[in-house]
């Protein structure tokens, strides 16, 4: 992160809190007032900015989704809502599902639908509307129904919260937003929104739909008569949750619109904006994401949030009406161009996302359609980030003008790459395989020297028990699949079949298989935590080394050559700011790996072990793994090897040629 006398504190009352950060230990309730109350305001942006980029690069996400509110007709009367109406009054509407499909369009990534409680409608309307979205528009993903809305239809139509979201999420629902929370605080509610759910509901109702695989998101109503100490209490709140179940995707702080309800007359001023999605930032140190949500910050606020802590700029929204019923003075939409431009005018890199926060594409266009410049005069090249705790060193002391980062997992990186949208980057080496003509290696990448606890099999059975049983593969790996595959048919002599597992959806489906292969960061969690009833867990770069006395070679660092690659200049560039990077890691004993340890539960002196079981520099040894396990996966796809999927093969194989060579 940016060392203490690069941010130049005005306020050096903020330098413990940043040091805190630094050391990755959680921010308390005092140190939240401190920076709210903190005059230093461009100090405190750059701690939320420094912590983002750590985690997201220069990556700005955007989804393609389109809003709908199916009836402004509501049960309750909260205050603070201009939206709401009850029946018969000139305002009230009611959408019938064939208007709710009528505005959407197969170019959507997301659909997001919230609206008032009707009194009248079946519970059949729900299902049948997330149903019918769903037939009609497969590409698109739901995500509808605020906490909210579960409860009251758990009371109206006397199911259980579990079973609300059960048969939801049957019928197509995905994930749920953030509303109905406003701030965690009784004092408030009694005040404004009575009627509604308190914290400890809408906590549960979040934490049931977390137990049964439905990513959830989180909201802050602040600028109406909140206190700041309530706005933390309610941030904390949220981290607490986050801790014990990780299904939060994003966080929305939400700028409350007065309109006509006499709460205030003012709108929050743009300083609490930034400063609130700033301190979120640092506050929710396990939170994935912060929006800037334009709709009711406005666009010129939000673009500017992109540099105090916040990594999403939310969609194209389509029409939104609750906060514009309130007086909000943003467009009832935005162009993508528009929005990529916003995320462009804020120094950062445009980036199409589903709802998962899967990256769908880049805005940069690929290079076949770039013109041939100068080095001085190309483009910002795009370096694909692996979110990993093991690539951590790379990237820690990562800094370059014109080198940004964009966080991509294993699997996609090599998607990527193959499209053009990224230039260099660790790539798997099953996906190098696929890609070697047009791709240099640089003598950088992921190698284990032995065992290292994050490429694990947790098993119910011995190896050779393994004949015939059922694997389920994590979805974030290329190379570690493969490996597995090598392992058993080649060492073990045996087959089993694999099947991959949904990123969202696997904890759910865990107890159906005999064994599971993880990698990365959960593979570490779990290691630690303890798995199910898998009471056997195996290390695949043990095992590999074990029987070819050679350390396995999972990543290797690769850059784009030919005509639209990176330059002579830009190769140096890369190779220059890597080995500094990697210098300055190992220089600190690894000391980089605390904060991102801290978050998936590793101790320091667990994270510098771990690290210090990798090689990051390539050499003979890593050559020589990389030339016999591309033998062995030829050998394995030219016989009847374990049954895989067909796709698998398609992407993810290919290997044309023995020939590997780093380049120094």
């Amino acid at each position: 992160m940016t060392p203490v006398h690069d941010i130049y504190f005005r306020d050096n009352a903020l330098i413990p809190v940043w040091e805190k950060v630094q050391r990755g230990e959680r921010l308390t309730l005092e140190d939240g007032l401190m920076l709210y109350r903190s005059h230093d305001f461009l100090s405190v942006g750059k701690m939320a900015h420094a912590v983002q980029y750590a985690q997201s690069g220069d990556a700005v996400y955007y989804v393609l989704n389109r809003k709908v509110e199916p009836t402004n007709i509501c049960v309750l009367s909260c205050k603070f809502c201009d939206f709401a109406v009850k029946p018969h009054e000139p305002k009230a509407y009611e959408m019938t599902i064939e208007q709710i499909l009528s505005v959407l369009t197969p170019d959507l990534h997301e659909v997001h639908i919230t609206g008032g409680l009707h009194p009248d409608w079946p519970w059949e309307y729900y299902v049948n509307m997330m149903r019918d979205i769903k037939s009609s528009f497969p590409s698109i993903d739901i995500k509808a129904w605020t906490a909210v809305e579960i409860d009251f239809f758990s009371k109206k139509f006397k199911l259980s919260v579990e079973d609300v979201l059960l048969q939801l999420k049957e019928a197509g629902l995905r994930t749920m937003p953030g509303g109905g929370a406003e701030v965690f605080s009784e004092r408030v509610r009694r005040k404004l929104f009575k009627q509604k759910v308190g914290a400890a509901r809408w906590l549960g109702i979040h934490r049931t739909a977390h137990k049964l695989g439905i990513p959830t998101n989180a909201t802050l109503l602040y600028g109406h008569i909140e206190t700041l100490e309530e706005r933390l209490v309610h941030m904390m709140k949220l981290r607490e949750l986050q801790d014990e179940t990780a299904g939060f995707l994003t966080f929305i702080p939400l700028a409350f619109q007065p309109g006509a309800t006499g709460i205030t007359t003012r709108f929050t001023s743009s300083i609490d904006d930034l400063k609130t999605i700033a301190v979120s930032r640092l506050m929710l140190d396990n939170f994935p994401h912060i929006k800037a949500y334009w709709v009711m910050l406005t666009e010129e606020v939000a673009s500017l949030a992109l540099n105090f802590g916040a990594d999403d700029m939310d969609g194209t929204v389509g029409e939104e009406h609750i906060a514009h019923e309130a007086g909000a003075v943003s467009p009832m939409q935005l162009a993508k161009d528009q929005i990529m431009r916003l995320i462009r005018d804020a120094g950062k890199i445009p980036v199409e996302r589903d709802i998962f926060y899967n990256p769908i594409s880049l805005s940069p266009a690929p290079p076949a359609s770039r013109p041939r410049r100068s080095a001085a005069a190309r483009p910002h090249r795009i370096i694909g980030k692996i979110p990993f705790l093991n690539c951590e060193p790379f990237y820690a002391h990562f800094s370059s003008p014109r080198l940004h980062l964009i966080p991509i997992t294993p699997r996609r990186m090599g998607v990527f790459l193959r499209a053009g949208f990224v230039d260099a980057g660790a790539i798997s080496l099953m996906d190098y395989f696929s890609i070697e003509k047009e791709f240099q290696l640089l003598p950088y990448g992921i190698g284990l020297k032995n065992k290292v606890g994050s490429v694990l099999l947790f098993s119910r059975y011995p190896w050779r028990e393994l004949d015939g049983k059922k694997i389920g593969i994590t979805d974030d790996t290329a190379t570690s699949v493969q490996l597995l595959n090598v392992l058993l048919s080649h060492k073990y002599k045996v087959s089993a079949a694999f099947t991959r597992l949904h990123p969202v959806e696997r904890m759910n489906t865990y107890p159906a298989y005999d064994a599971v292969l993880l990698i990365g960061d959960q593979a570490l969690q779990r290691a630690k935590t303890g798995f199910h009833d898998f009471q056997i867990v195996y290390d695949l770069a043990e095992e590999w080394h074990a029987w070819k006395g050679l350390p396995a070679v999972l990543a290797v660092w690769a850059y784009r050559s030919g005509e639209n690659g990176l330059s002579r200049i830009e190769r140096n560039e890369l190779v220059e700011t890597l080995e500094t990077s990697l210098t300055r890691s190992e220089a600190s004993g690894f000391a980089v790996g605390v904060h991102h340890g801290k978050r998936i539960g590793l101790l320091p002196d667990e994270v510098a072990e771990y690290l210090g079981g990798f090689n990051f520099r390539f050499g003979p040894g890593e050559e020589s793994t990389m030339r016999e396990f591309r033998k062995h996966v030829e050998l394995l796809y030219s016989s009847t090897a374990p049954a895989i999927a067909a796709e698998e093969k398609e992407n993810n194989f290919g290997p044309t040629s023995s020939s590997t060579t780093l380049v120094p």
